[in-house]
């Protein structure tokens, strides 16, 4: 068995609410893939099915992780674990919404949660360092569960890329200069020491 625990990170499909960057976490509709979500999920587990060496595939519980994950598993001859704590951030009165009209009716909140992980969303919701706990449990229980595997992560913008920022041990402002795009993949590894490289980031070429 090898030394090195990968994750491979994918991102769900688009939703309806993707290409208008608009607020999904999970205080939301919990909107499931549209017509290209699927057909990227399906492009996803054909590009996935060529590597070879998954061994398992965990999901965040919320639809359009569950509809992508589904496929990329069948595919793979695997079964999709669902992990509550992979689910999205809360994003409390901004769900539904874009930045730019979060910005216009709640200048200060945005303001501040931009500035801290401690501070919550308009209306409740999680605050980003919430999110970093349950992602910081996750990897851990990955590692334990299967180490020196590879292990699929089907997850959200949020979880994915807290994951990609604790290996790098970038600051928390770090989350907003990351694109995790929609269907895209990332890897990170880590050693048995628990050492994490960053091995792609982002990928996309199979849903281009």
């Amino acid at each position: 068995m090898s030394e090195v625990t990968t994750l491979v990170l994918l991102r769900h499909g688009e939703t309806l609410l993707t290409p208008g960057r608009r607020i999904s976490g999970s205080g939301g509709t919990n909107p499931g893939l549209s017509p290209a979500g699927r057909r990227q999920a399906l492009a996803t587990a054909e590009a996935l099915a060529e590597r070879r060496d998954i061994e398992a595939v965990v999901t965040s519980p919320m639809r359009r992780c569950r509809e992508t994950a589904q496929p990329v598993a069948a595919r793979l001859g695997l079964s999709a674990q669902v992990e509550r704590d992979l689910r999205e951030a809360d994003f409390g009165s901004w769900e539904g919404l874009t930045f730019g009209e979060v910005g216009e009716r709640y200048p200060d909140d945005l303001a501040a949660w931009l500035a801290s992980p401690e501070v919550r969303p308009t209306g409740g919701g999680e605050t980003m360092q919430e999110v970093t706990w349950r992602a910081t449990a996750v990897r851990k229980s990955l590692m334990a569960r299967y180490a020196g595997a590879t292990v699929l992560v089907v997850s959200h913008v949020g979880p994915l890329r807290t994951l990609i920022r604790l290996a790098l041990q970038a600051p928390p402002h770090s989350l907003f200069r990351m694109e995790i795009a929609a269907a895209s993949l990332s890897t990170v590894t880590y050693d048995a020491d628990g050492t994490a490289t960053v091995r792609v980031l982002n990928d996309t070429h199979h849903v281009a």
